[in-house]
């Protein structure tokens, strides 16, 4: 009888990873790592299988996943020896428990030169009431800047007096993670953003907007006010846009902003997108208001009256048949 797998699942994903196009890799090493760490002892067999599948993929990955299951890994007491050698890890002592970590670098004495502030920066520094128009600007402004103007946004935005939106209620946020979750993995765009309006009670327009976003930004705003975990971005990320999930550097680039954004700057963007949709409504139906019409009806030309009225001439009479006129 076959024994079962000690890492069910990882088989079909690694066929996956395979598939031009799809780089799920750094993904699958640190799922890998997470999972071993978890436990506090393993089986030879399980070692065994730890060390075969994350010897393949520490070579094929970038950079920054290799750092981080580094990091990771040197401070577990059982990474195997196979692993700590490949990763350039010191053994550990019998006196310390987990390896010594080199020397942090001082840090230089002159302090950095700060950058003025930018325009964004200005901009949500300034006291904002969260008024239609306001709304409709910050949307603006967002959509329009850059990525670091972007995230620079995102951080400043739970410092600024903005009235946030309220916190989708925690039942109503599981369903719609694990509709979302499912429409991303099947790449069904036009349920995922339907579940998504319904989900956060925005109109199709500012959806549309923020799922076909390339940056990614609106995205992320969106999934952390639904407080979706940070495994689950990014297993959105890779599956839903194919322009996303293909580019590692986009991926990560996303992940560590998911990290970082804080839920409060996320439901000021959900009060913003909500807000700038009574802006245009208001600006649609404008001229329908009375004073517009009383200001838009065109001056008719004043009409004369005639001299003499119809009728009131003297109209002469002819004498009967027995005058003498």
């Amino acid at each position: 009888m076959t024994a079962p797998p000690l890492f069910p699942g990882f088989d079909g994903l690694m066929t996956l990873s395979r598939r031009e196009g799809v780089d799920i890799r750094p993904t699958l090493l640190r799922v890998l790592t997470d999972l071993y760490v978890q436990a506090s002892a393993h089986s030879d067999a399980e070692e065994r299988q730890f060390v075969e599948l994350t010897s393949r993929l520490i070579d094929q990955v970038d950079d920054a996943t290799r750092a981080a299951v580094r990091a990771r890994l040197a401070i577990y007491p059982g990474t195997p020896a196979a692993i700590r050698n490949k990763l350039g890890l010191k053994p550990a002592s019998p006196d310390a428990p987990v390896p010594i970590a080199s020397a942090i670098p001082a840090a230089p004495a002159s302090a950095p030169v700060q950058a003025p502030p930018t325009e964004a920066q200005l901009r949500m520094a300034s006291s904002l009431s969260m008024q239609p128009t306001d709304a409709a600007e910050i949307n603006d402004m967002f959509f329009a800047a850059s990525a670091s103007e972007r995230a620079l946004m995102l951080h400043n935005l739970p410092e600024t007096p903005l009235k946030a939106s309220a916190r989708i209620p925690a039942a109503r946020a599981k369903r719609a993670i694990e509709t979302l979750e499912m429409a991303a993995f099947a790449a069904d765009i036009e349920n995922f953003a339907l579940e998504l309006g319904e989900s956060l009670i925005l109109p199709s327009r500012v959806v549309t907007q923020v799922v076909n976003d390339p940056g990614g930004e609106p995205l992320a705003c969106a999934m952390k006010a639904l407080d979706m975990p940070g495994p689950v971005f990014q297993r959105v990320l890779l599956f839903l846009n194919p322009a996303i999930g293909e580019s590692v550097n986009s991926v990560y680039r996303l992940s560590r902003l998911y990290d970082r954004l804080s839920e409060r700057a996320a439901l000021i963007m959900l009060a913003a997108w909500r807000g700038s949709t009574m802006a245009v409504t208001r600006a649609k139906y404008r001229p329908a208001l009375y004073d517009d019409e009383r200001h838009r009806t065109r001056a008719a030309p004043a009409q004369t009256r005639p001299a003499v009225q119809p009728g009131s001439a003297a109209v002469p009479r002819k004498g009967s048949q027995g005058s003498g006129n």
